[in-house]
């Protein structure tokens, strides 16, 4: 029979709980005889918890991980499986991990698991495809501009021309030229904005503060019927970015929300802000690598995104709305990037979530002064 280690106070487990990946050590009856603090949040369940069950209970059943640890507690070599997909209602929807799975030579039948969600670097991947999706926009933008908006002004001249002089029954068709003309330069307006490639001005805001604002416009406007929930944490600290962009950002989120949401009776709206473990990204314009540890989201009850449009919603003239031009969430992606973050969205047919991962502001550093000898005035 084998005994279980007792790690608490072990150099090894200080050591475990300083990694920022869930890792977890099972015994040969398939026990969690270890769970570093990563791995408590990963598994929603504290150590002591854990270890009263088997691994088993915490992962789907028939789940590839059972059979990783058995063949390695078998062969007595490491493995590494990649995109292994563990999602449970215990766990969540939408985990997939990459898994290190190896023997410890020390304890007979006793295997280490080390999890490595692959949701951050996807975010990157995405926001990477998000962001030359934006750049491309901004070529041919400015290429429309040019070519097509000039040519449609002498179209919309010549057919207020006609529309004067034409017959009763034909002035609807002169009509209807002028409309087309207009609504084809609103939308080359609208694609002009991807040109613009000026830094942006970035400031301390308080995002408490842009919430608030869009809550007000929503809620006097297009969003009257429907109930808009605030869970923030006081605490957070400033975002470094630029006011009015965040207001355009979150005043469009909060916009499809609302349009995903429609005429149901219980439409609600969550706004929420919390503070996370992030990632390091470029920041546009500068040589630093910054965290990302400030997440806001628009959550919504509406009807979801169709699956198969996920992968390439933030890219331009993608959109569900009969009449609309699929360049809003293309535009809330290109702002969101050039502030150095990140956008995702998660969906299902019970609602859907956009999640934004910010840098907070911090305080510029005092230039060090030099000192020296002998130096001459």
């Amino acid at each position: 029979m084998n005994k279980r280690p007792d790690m608490s106070g072990d150099a090894a487990a200080i050591v475990l709980n300083t990694i920022r990946r869930p890792v977890i050590m099972v015994d040969p009856k398939g026990f969690i005889v270890f769970a570093n603090a990563d791995a408590e949040d990963f598994f929603r369940a504290s150590a002591t918890l854990l270890a009263r069950d088997g691994l088993e209970r915490y992962v789907p059943f028939g789940s590839p991980l059972l059979a990783l640890v058995d063949q390695v507690r078998q062969r007595r070599a490491p493995v590494n499986e990649y995109r292994v997909d563990i999602s449970s209602p215990r766990l969540g929807s939408d985990r997939v991990v990459d898994l290190y799975v190896a023997p410890v030579p020390e304890l007979e039948g006793h295997v280490v698991v080390m999890f490595q969600e692959r949701s951050m670097a996807d975010k990157i991947d995405r926001q990477m495809t998000h962001r030359g999706a934006a750049r491309s926009v901004t070529g041919l933008a400015a290429m429309l501009a040019h070519e097509i908006k000039n040519p449609l002004s002498g179209i919309r001249g010549a057919a207020q021309l006609l529309e004067s002089v034409v017959g009763d029954e034909d002035r609807p068709l002169a009509r209807l030229i002028q409309d087309e003309t207009d609504r084809i330069v609103s939308l080359v307006d609208r694609m002009e904005v991807f040109s613009d490639e000026r830094p942006i001005e970035r400031f301390p805001v308080n995002i408490h503060v842009v919430l608030d604002h869009v809550k007000a416009l929503a809620l006097n406007g297009f969003a009257s019927r429907i109930r808009i929930i605030e869970d923030y944490d006081p605490s957070l600290p400033p975002v470094y970015g630029n006011r009015d962009q965040l207001i355009q950002v979150f005043l469009n989120l909060v916009k499809n929300a609302a349009e995903a949401i429609g005429n149901e009776p219980n439409g609600e709206i969550t706004l929420s802000t919390a503070f996370r473990p992030g990632i390091r990204l470029s920041v546009p314009g500068t040589a630093d690598r910054v965290s990302l540890p400030l997440e806001f989201c628009v959550h919504d009850n509406g009807r979801g995104v169709p699956e198969d449009l996920l992968p390439i919603l933030f890219d331009p003239f993608i959109t569900t709305k009969p009449n609309g031009s699929g360049l809003g969430l293309a535009l809330v992606a290109k702002i969101v990037g050039e502030h150095g973050g990140v956008i995702e969205c998660d969906s299902s047919p019970r609602g859907t979530t956009f999640r934004i991962l910010m840098p907070a502001w911090r305080e510029p550093r005092e230039p060090e002064e030099k000192t020296g000898e002998g130096t001459a005035e």
